[in-house]
């Protein structure tokens, strides 16, 4: 069973992704050239056959997508639960790294939080790469322990 999604362009609304699950279920997602991204669930005898779709706002689909990837167990810390925490972060004209890169704030290295996706007009970017610009007016999407999610909000605001 092929556990990769493949990719269809759909032209002048933007790109779907399919996966047939190893239950032989047929899941999508469609994103949208505006940044909307829908889940839809096919009949599995017809696969051109929606039968139900789910809109996602950006927040969202952000938020699902980090409950999907599957959890790491640390073996030092064995099965011991950490809680952690999502938080949106605004980049403010008063940011020290509006105009900069990801890699330049080093938020994962000096915090232990990461910052899984931005949020910009536009669209999302999940997952940005170091050398991803932010912008006056980007949302961070923050993921860590408490402590480490408020220490990001201190280093994107210059605390």
């Amino acid at each position: 069973m092929n556990h990769h999604p493949t990719k269809t362009t759909l032209p002048g609304i933007g790109l779907r992704y399919d996966l047939v699950t190893e239950a032989g279920k047929h899941v999508s997602v469609v994103v949208h050239n505006d940044g909307r991204r829908f889940l839809g669930f096919h009949d599995p005898e017809d696969d051109d056959t929606c039968t139900a779709t789910v809109p996602l706002g950006q927040g969202e689909a952000a938020a699902l997508a980090q409950l999907l990837i599957p959890e790491r167990i640390d073996p030092v810390r064995g099965e011991m639960e950490i809680d952690l925490v999502t938080e949106h972060i605004p980049v403010t004209a008063k940011s020290p790294y509006s105009g900069r890169t990801l890699g330049d704030t080093q938020a994962r290295s000096r915090t232990g939080a990461s910052i899984v996706a931005v949020l910009r007009r536009i669209g999302a970017t999940p997952s940005p790469t170091p050398d991803f610009r932010f912008a006056i007016g980007d949302t961070l999407v923050v993921v860590g322990t408490r402590e480490g999610v408020d220490a990001v909000a201190d280093l994107i605001a210059g605390g």
